[in-house]
């Protein structure tokens, strides 16, 4: 299936089966004519599927398979937070410094992150364990000061509750 995809200067062949199916999927939830409309879901599965970031050539094979110009999908890929153009940490830590979060004490959160961690927001740290990156809004404000690693939100966050979280990561 995959040499079908394999025309000269195609990066369709980059999107492995299950990416593919899935994208589809999405695909398959607008009308024929609006498959761009798939572009954010193509785009977080790619990025799972590369380890957790997005390459030139994956947003290549994103405008290719889903028949959009390159700039359409690079412009979604910058616009929002949750797409990462570089590799990150094998957890990364979203941390929300917006009103709320700031009001409840999200600086001595970053403060702590920063020193337990040893980097700053948007680095990671040597080992590649670890990324910081700060993000406007998780949605969590009732839990504020709270932070997300993977898919899971933290809430209510102290240092001590950080040190927890940390140290039960692998």
């Amino acid at each position: 299936m995959m040499a079908q995809h394999k025309k000269a200067g195609s990066k369709r062949h980059l999107i492995n089966d299950e990416s593919r199916a899935e994208i589809d999927q999405w695909i398959a939830k607008y009308p024929a004519d609006q498959k761009q409309s798939a572009v954010m879901a193509a785009l977080r599965i790619l990025q799972d599927q590369n380890s957790g970031y997005l390459t030139d050539d994956l947003l290549e094979a994103t405008a290719e398979y889903l028949q959009m110009p390159p700039i359409a999908v690079y412009e979604v890929a910058t616009f929002y937070s949750m797409y990462e153009l570089k590799p990150v940490g094998r957890h990364k830590i979203c941390i929300c410094t917006n009103i709320s979060c700031k009001l409840c004490g999200s600086d001595e959160i970053v403060s702590h992150l920063q020193e337990r961690l040893g980097i700053g927001l948007g680095e990671t740290s040597d080992d590649g364990r670890f990324t910081l990156k700060e993000v406007e809004c998780l949605g969590a404000c009732v839990d504020a000061p709270m932070f997300q690693i993977s898919d899971t939100y933290y809430g209510k966050l102290t240092p001590q509750r950080i040190d927890e979280i940390l140290d039960g990561l692998d």
